[in-house]
């Protein structure tokens, strides 16, 4: 059963049946799934809490129920920072630490809803276009469907993230340099084949598993509302999520309609399409043809959900942040000696727009802070080696007699 009724367009609203879709065939803009809310009632909030820790505690406001894809995923810790936040001066920092996830990321979430539409539609292969993670999500998700999976991505990938996608049955397909040429080229393996493309023809059911990070957030901070909460941005489809997921549980009295959290985004400074329009104060995204950073998970020079990332950082009064990549390395270890935590460059980046805005007076001292840790640092070992020696040549160290 599934209180999911259609698809409808963000930009003109036309409506679709849920079907294999990529955009809206009007206006080609993106695709977001409608639920019958009506039905679901105000008894979701005590039905939510008897159930199992993982995404599909939260199956009404989810498509496509899938008993085994999925099982794994969510319900990952909030933990809050004592020994960071003191360091720079946060009393509520908290992180949401989503390497705990199976394949070491927060793609999890969406890949396992991606795959579960897969199931239902009853098609016989998936795949995706990624920078990483999706593609080991993807194929440990297809690895539980039974489905074969085929994985696109971009040349220069951490030889972790190829490892593991392969580990779990992955074929990977290196298509090119970036990763928006490397979608572009998946887009049209989807309609060539059939199969389904979980980030492209499949798009509008693997959002939905997004939107489970923030009810989880709300749940852990038993329903009540942060003030700030932090995304890390690439194509801007997380924020996008975690904001529809907020207002849906604002709307259906879960939560109440208190002061919503401000809602910020943060991008690397070599690769910041949202940040630079909102920096900017312009409506425009301009792309960023060949992007220049070590946070290869947000090497999206081409934002498919930027527009609605930007307009949403607006709204909610939040911020958009572009440290440079020595920054997210300082923030990164940081953590690590701090709380024992290693995540990846996309956790720094984030962390790293944290301690900025701390310091420029944008987060006060006392306010609940959530950062969005999406993956594992043992994920980009390649990339953190190469900055370790100088990252800490200025330690301290003893000399011991043997």
């Amino acid at each position: 059963m599934t209180f999911a009724r259609r698809l409808i367009c963000t930009n003109c609203n036309k409506e679709y049946d849920l079907s294999v879709r990529n955009a809206c065939g009007n206006c080609f803009a993106a695709l977001n799934v409608q639920y019958d809310y009506e039905k679901l009632g105000r008894y979701l909030r005590e039905k939510i809490e008897t159930r199992s820790h993982n995404i599909w505690r939260y199956k009404e406001l989810l498509p496509f129920y899938n008993g085994s894809v999925g099982i794994h995923s969510g319900f990952t810790p909030l933990r809050k920072a004592h020994r960071l936040g003191e360091k720079w001066g946060l009393k509520n920092l908290f992180l949401k630490d989503d390497t705990v996830n199976p394949t070491g990321s927060f793609k999890d979430r969406p890949a396992s809803l991606g795959v579960a539409s897969a199931v239902h539609f009853g098609l016989e292969a998936v795949g995706c276009a990624s920078t990483g993670n999706l593609a080991a999500a993807t194929a440990a998700a297809a690895s539980l469907a039974c489905l074969p999976s085929y994985i696109f991505v971009p040349n220069g990938l951490d030889s972790s993230k190829l490892d593991t996608t392969r580990i779990f049955g992955g074929t990977i397909y290196k298509l090119g340099d970036t990763y928006d040429e490397v979608n572009r080229k998946a887009n049209l393996i989807a309609d060539r084949y059939g199969w389904g493309i979980v980030n492209i023809n499949l798009r509008p059911f693997y959002v939905e598993g997004s939107k489970t990070l923030i009810f989880e957030i709300l749940e852990q901070l038993n329903w009540s509302h942060p003030d700030h909460i932090v995304i890390p941005l690439g194509s801007g489809a997380l924020l996008d999520a975690v904001n529809r997921g907020y207002e849906e549980l604002i709307s259906l009295g879960v939560v109440s309609k208190g002061d919503k959290a401000r809602l910020s985004g943060t991008q690397p400074f070599g690769c910041s399409p949202i940040v630079n329009a909102y920096l900017k104060g312009s409506n425009e995204i301009s792309p960023i043809k060949y992007p220049d950073t070590i946070v290869k998970s947000l090497a999206i020079g081409d934002p498919a959900s930027g527009y609605e990332a930007l307009d949403i950082i607006r709204r909610t009064g939040g911020w958009g942040d572009n440290p440079s990549d020595a920054e997210v390395v300082e923030a990164q270890l940081a953590l690590a000696k701090t709380e024992g935590l290693f995540v990846e460059q996309t956790g720094g980046c984030a962390l790293a727009s944290v301690k900025r805005k701390a310091e420029d007076g944008k987060i006060d001292r006392s306010e609940v802070v959530v950062v969005a840790l999406t993956g594992h640092g043992y994920k980009t070992l390649d990339t953190t080696r190469q900055f370790l020696d100088t990252a800490i040549e200025n330690s301290e160290s003893l000399e011991i007699a043997v």
